[in-house]
């Protein structure tokens, strides 16, 4: 039995009318800080990305979290919580006019988030979390939203179409699978391409976190390390691949950032790698056009 390559037509999912997440389609970018350290940097982040993408022609998706549930540490800092969050990532959208995502970590949070950002992010370490799996899903569908499903870190790509039917048992059918590596030895992570192809044999479109992917959990002792250099090799490889979207942390001082600080991208440094995959993108999906 063949598959179909990742860039070949399947299922196309609108964030909103403008923003179309497709293996065959250009690629997305979802960006933005780790969490939301403040409305002012959030919102400077956010205007500053949109700007780039705007002039690039990328589709864009700002990203950041209201709360940190998985830090290393009970004194790593998660956030600015909840409601002052959900009211930041609103005036974002208002604001700038792009729409945001952000993650949820329990099911109480669900519906509350579903009613604000246009994109509903489940973390890695609750992907096989049924009851909570279901209960985004459900607050996705309610509310028309879409839904960003990371891959565990323990499993392999072909274990995310368990994930896909749960959420397809809700109604949920408007979904994107990000990959962010997979847990080689301590400390450290691993991202094999194979399961960009692998997971887009489910139909959905598949998204790369490229800046968690070179994250090294724990690595600092009581926070997590990384190696922002490697960023570019892996988003130039996801895009050779072909996905969907790019999901990178951006930060225009990485190295005083909240959290992940060590495989965040420095926003300065943003542009120039945007053009070069633009330019790998066009290449992968429209070979016959000049570039």
């Amino acid at each position: 039995m063949t598959h179909p390559e990742p860039t070949e037509p399947g299922k196309h999912i609108a964030v909103t009318d403008s923003i179309v997440l497709g293996n065959d389609l250009p690629f997305v970018l979802q960006a933005g800080p780790c969490q939301i350290e403040s409305r002012e940097h959030a919102l400077m982040l956010a205007q500053a990305v949109s700007a780039i993408c705007a002039s690039l022609g990328i589709g864009y998706i700002f990203k950041a979290s209201f709360d940190k549930a998985n830090r290393s540490s009970l004194s790593g800092r998660r956030g600015v919580g909840l409601a002052q969050g959900l009211a930041i990532l609103a005036d974002i959208r208002d604001t700038v006019g792009c729409p945001v995502l952000t993650d949820v970590h329990t099911e109480a949070q669900c519906r509350p988030v579903a009613e604000v950002v246009d994109m509903l992010q489940i973390p890695a370490f609750l992907c096989r979390q049924t009851d909570f799996v279901v209960a985004v899903g459900e607050a996705a569908a309610a509310f028309g939203r879409t839904v960003n499903v990371k891959k565990g870190q323990f499993l392999a790509p072909w274990d995310m179409a368990n994930v896909v039917a749960k959420l397809e048992s809700t109604g949920c059918t408007q979904l994107a699978l990000v990959e962010r590596g997979v847990t080689f030895g301590y400390g450290n992570l691993v991202v094999d391409p194979r399961s960009l192809y692998e997971m887009a044999k489910t139909g959905y479109p598949v998204i790369m976190d490229a800046t968690h992917a070179v994250q090294m959990p724990g690595a600092l002792g009581n926070a997590s390390g990384g190696k922002r250099e490697y960023v570019p090799v892996i988003a130039r490889a996801a895009v050779g691949v072909g996905v969907a979207g790019l999901f990178m942390e951006v930060h225009d001082d990485p190295d005083h950032a909240a959290s992940d600080g060590p495989n965040s991208i420095r926003l300065d440094t943003l542009q120039d790698l945007l053009m070069t995959l633009l330019a790998l993108d066009r290449a992968r999906k429209q070979p016959s056009l000049p570039h």
